[in-house]
């Protein structure tokens, strides 16, 4: 348990408590620049005893760069995507430059990243770690907000970091996953609304 930060890690694991049981859920770090938001993020890691763990860092120099961000979360899993239906494998194989074509259609990519992450978590639960989520390319994050908003029986629990205040440039990454997030929480997938000693939880 990290020190002064109780209530943040019991909601990060009842999060985890509920993918286990099968029920997906969300949860958004919020919180300035230095506050502990990758710690929160390392114990979610460090609590997911018998989960598999993909996780992505978003990177200012790659903000520009189409599905930069998908392809850290989905890296490790790509030997499943020949067990999605073809439309959903080509759309993400071109997105994450695995094979030629023209640009996917997005909601293609993103059924295809959902059913991907579905895929894995019939052998067991998933956790989706996102550091720096602010930094994610335009194309990640309406990506895993699609999968955020959606998640429901599938054992997928997904902690996103976010700076707040975000900096100058990523206003939409932010609106998009907070927006998904917030979504959540109102169909009571997700703990309450919380702040704490500067982090926001929702």
């Amino acid at each position: 348990m990290l020190r002064g930060r109780r209530a943040e890690c019991e909601g990060v694991e009842r999060l985890l408590a509920r993918a286990r049981a099968g029920r997906s859920g969300v949860l958004v770090v919020r919180g300035e620049a230095g506050i502990g938001k990758t710690a929160l993020l390392e114990h979610a890691s460090a609590a997911a005893t018998g989960m598999r763990i993909v996780r992505a860092v978003g990177v200012e120099a790659e903000t520009e760069f189409a599905y930069a961000g998908l392809h850290q979360v989905c890296a490790r899993v790509l030997d499943q995507v020949g067990a999605l239906p073809g439309p959903q494998q080509v759309a993400l194989s071109v997105a994450l430059g695995q094979r030629d074509g023209d640009p996917p259609d997005r909601f293609l990519v993103g059924l295809a990243t959902l059913s991907l992450l579905a895929e894995v978590a019939e052998e067991r639960p998933v956790l989706c770690l996102v550091d720096d989520a602010q930094w994610l390319d335009a194309a990640s994050a309406q990506t895993l907000a699609f999968v955020a908003r959606r998640a429901e029986a599938d054992r997928l629990a997904m902690v996103f970091a976010l700076r707040d205040p975000c900096p100058d440039g990523t206003g939409e990454s932010v609106r998009r996953l907070a927006g998904a997030a917030r979504g959540r929480a109102r169909r009571g997938g997700l703990p309450s609304l919380a702040r704490h000693r500067g982090v926001e939880l929702f």
